[in-house]
């Protein structure tokens, strides 16, 4: 396996867009930021890979329009995912893998503001049973939390802490779209939102977009001294169906836990877009109490759709490049409830690259 680091990061994320940019006018400041980071310019990129979607956008092949944030002439290796900008890495980890290419910027964005994100994500759903009958993503979470708690396995203030954590740490966050934390007893006193989960259990509505610079080797040091490398990535998914798998569970996650080296990791930045899944993500990975969780407030903080779960990534990537730590976890989540998940660990030093289950 060919040594592959995080050298770049770039994000702005908001709770709405201000004069309604398009996808390239926000990409572009982002792209000029991950070049000043590293000195390239975009001929120094051998491949570049995008994450959104058509549904979120409300218009068929709209990364297409994207691309000219790129500049096309000449023509670029590009390629495109209907995913999550953690995703987008991974392709493009893959690509640097084959030897064809030595360095990768990829990116996402998403408007979620521009129509009702809980219904608009009904479309995710089991296209037969459950689409049909439009459950947002708001309520089948809520349905989620409930089974944990009668189950047992958590309850109401363990979700108000890592709430009163999240908002506390987004303090120290300038791209945190909801900040300030308060104390446990006064969330617990706010009104309910979709029972038992209350307003700040749940990601805010935000938009945004997010750029990751990769590079293999002797690229990668002559950008960073200190640069992020990817030691571990892994993925897996769950069925489809929410009736034919334990919503307190996320066998996904574990198995794309299991599948890496978990031990010695100091950061962990989980995409947890609903406080209990938190909870769910730390059991599963089986994280010692000792790891700071989402240290930038993680989901709870600032959730722009097809670029929180990368974020997660470049959030960790900085821990390594500051040096305040040594060994760190990114995660990013996809489709309801926790269905498909994504883990991967960045260290100071490099090692074997473990896990490439899917």
């Amino acid at each position: 396996m060919r040594d592959v680091a995080v050298v770049g990061f770039a994000q702005r994320q908001m709770p709405e867009f201000d004069g309604s940019p398009t996808c390239v006018e926000l990409l572009v400041p982002l792209f000029k930021e991950c070049y000043e980071q590293t000195g390239w310019t975009r001929k120094d990129v051998g491949f570049w890979c995008s994450g959104s979607s058509d549904y979120l956008a409300g218009r068929s092949f709209s990364f297409v329009q994207a691309v000219d944030a790129i500049g096309v002439i000449p023509p670029v290796n590009e390629s495109h995912v209907e995913m999550d900008l953690a995703w987008a890495m991974y392709e493009a980890w893959i690509k640097i893998q084959t030897g064809e290419v030595d360095t990768a910027l990829v990116y996402a964005f998403g408007k979620s503001s521009a129509g009702v994100l809980r219904r608009t994500l009904a479309l995710q759903l089991e296209p037969y049973t459950m689409t049909p009958l439009w459950p947002d993503t708001v309520s089948l979470a809520g349905l989620q939390a409930r089974t944990g708690i009668d189950a047992g396995l958590w309850d109401e203030r363990a979700m108000a802490e890592v709430a009163n954590r999240s908002l506390t740490d987004a303090e120290k966050n300038e791209y945190a779209v909801r900040k300030g934390g308060s104390s446990v007893d006064e969330l617990l006193g706010r009104p309910m939102y979709a029972d038992p989960l209350r307003k700040h259990d749940c990601a805010p509505v935000t938009d945004g977009a997010a750029a990751l610079v990769l590079a293999a080797g002797d690229r990668a040091r002559e950008v960073r001294d200190r640069p992020a490398w990817l030691t571990g990535i892994s993925h897996y998914v769950d069925p489809m169906g929410m009736g034919v798998r334990d919503l307190t569970r996320s066998p996904s996650a574990r198995r794309a836990g299991a599948a890496l080296d978990l031990d010695g990791v100091e950061v962990a930045e989980l995409h947890a877009p609903f406080s209990h899944q938190e909870l769910i993500l730390r059991s599963e990975l089986g994280l010692a109490d000792d790891v700071a969780i989402n240290p930038s407030g993680g989901a709870l903080a600032s959730n722009p759709m097809f670029s929180a779960g990368g974020i997660r990534v470049g959030e960790a990537a900085q821990r390594i490049w500051s040096g305040e730590a040594g060994k760190v976890l990114a995660h990013a989540t996809s489709g309801p409830a926790l269905q498909q998940n994504l883990v991967c660990t960045l260290a100071a030093s490099t090692s074997a690259t473990e896990g490439a289950g899917n």
